[in-house]
């Protein structure tokens, strides 16, 4: 179920992040940072990490890499442990 979860989260992450980059390059009005890192964190770290190498966008932001790297980590050891109980 957890595993659902994750690829619903990662994919809206994905395409929001896209949606940011096409809105960011048009200079229309954006998704605020907040919603982008909220999102990585509730679930869809694999759909920012994703977006941010597709899309190239917020590579150039270190804090980004760093939490959307450690939301990596932390999901697939959420995913590993939770199959066990």
């Amino acid at each position: 179920m957890f595993v659902v979860y994750f690829i619903i989260f990662s994919l809206v992450t994905f395409l929001l992040w896209g949606i940011d980059k096409y809105r960011a390059q048009a200079r229309q009005w954006r998704i605020p940072e907040r919603i982008l890192l909220i999102l990585t964190l509730i679930g869809g770290a694999f759909g920012a990490l994703a977006g941010m190498v597709v899309f190239r966008h917020k590579i150039r932001k270190l804090y980004f890499w760093v939490l959307v790297g450690t939301a990596c980590i932390l999901h697939i050891f959420f995913l590993i442990f939770s199959r066990k109980f």
